[in-house]
């Protein structure tokens, strides 16, 4: 493994000079600075580094999800993931990050700045630009519903959604449903698209017909409100699935506004049981995802791949909440 001779040999640099990189000594121009971290993190120096590191360090990275209080998405994973890193000898920051930053300073690089020996991933779409990082990064990693493949320091966690989307449609089928619909965020997430596939699946699996026209899918709730509710309410649907809860709230706030009473005249299912669901009107039903529970499996991939155990993919089991916004036909 490279040491920090290789990389003052390698790039014509005194030993000295990237000793003061690595240690964000001050008396060194960022473009120099820039060019050894990048040396520095190929060369695997950086895997060494945290090898004989005595901060066990783990960070928490967030984007796009909200997490700060009790009932924000975000919140239980962080406790979850602290339960279990804490009592073991690990700090753990939590630190939002955005896109401006990801892209200037390269994750592995970011990552050996900051002495974090591994992280867990919250919030991250497609399209984010570590996500091209994560590719080809030898940091530990634990993604939450995100995957890449073929890279042993990265594991994803989450649960699973064939099974929960399963669940609705069977619940749904059982009350006599027979034309269901689904509502979607925008695509543009690896998450939204296994649910949105998990529908249609789902649907096939209990002998329901359905096609593309069944479902709709848009970036703001709003517009994913007004663009399709009502095209689906005109096909004859009897229920819908909504990709999560804060879409099927606002698909029951105006379906009551048009005069339809729920669950009398339409059923409605949302996803991840958010703390909220309990309080609407009515209760919705749900499928719930445990976040307290994915985030100490968070640590538990984290920790296996800190001890050489290639984790790939870890899935919980779903559950199907039944509350007041469904029932019989």
């Amino acid at each position: 493994m490279a040491t920090i001779q290789d990389i003052a040999d390698k790039l014509g640099v005194s030993k000295g000079t990237v000793s003061k990189a690595i240690n964000n000594a001050p008396d060194i121009s960022e473009t120099l600075r820039k060019t050894i971290l990048d040396t520095a993190v190929e060369m695997g120096y950086s895997k060494l580094r945290r090898q004989r590191s005595h901060a066990k360090k783990f960070c928490i990275i967030i984007e796009n999800m909200e997490y700060e209080e009790p009932h924000q998405f975000g919140y239980d994973f962080i406790i979850g993931f602290r339960q279990m890193a804490e009592p073991a000898g690990y700090i753990v920051d939590v630190i939002h990050i955005d896109e401006q930053t990801q892209k200037k300073t390269p994750y592995d690089v970011f990552m050996l700045q900051n002495d974090y020996i591994g992280a867990f991933v919250l919030g991250f779409s497609l399209t984010d630009p570590w996500m091209k990082d994560f590719k080809t990064s030898h940091t530990p990693t634990v993604l939450y519903d995100n995957y890449i493949s073929a890279n042993p320091f990265i594991a994803s966690i989450g649960i699973d959604n064939n099974e929960g989307m399963t669940l609705a449609v069977s619940h749904l089928k059982k009350l006599g449903h027979k034309k269901i619909g689904y509502l979607s965020s925008a695509l543009g997430s690896h998450i939204m698209q296994v649910r949105h596939k998990a529908f249609f699946q789902a649907m096939k699996q209990n002998d329901l017909h359905t096609e593309p026209t069944y479902a709709g899918s848009s970036y703001y709730i709003t517009q994913c409100v007004e663009k399709h509710l009502s095209r689906l309410l005109q096909m004859g649907m009897t229920a819908i699935i909504c990709s999560h809860d804060l879409i099927a709230n606002a698909i029951m706030v105006q379906c009551q506004q048009l005069g339809y009473h729920i669950p009398r005249d339409i059923s409605i299912i949302g996803f991840d049981d958010l703390p909220m669901c309990a309080y609407t009107s009515p209760p919705l039903t749900t499928i719930r995802q445990d976040r307290a529970e994915l985030g100490k499996c968070g640590y538990y991939a984290l920790d296996s791949i800190l001890n050489n155990v290639s984790i790939g993919t870890i899935l919980l089991h779903a559950q199907l909440i039944e509350r007041n916004s469904t029932s019989k036909i």
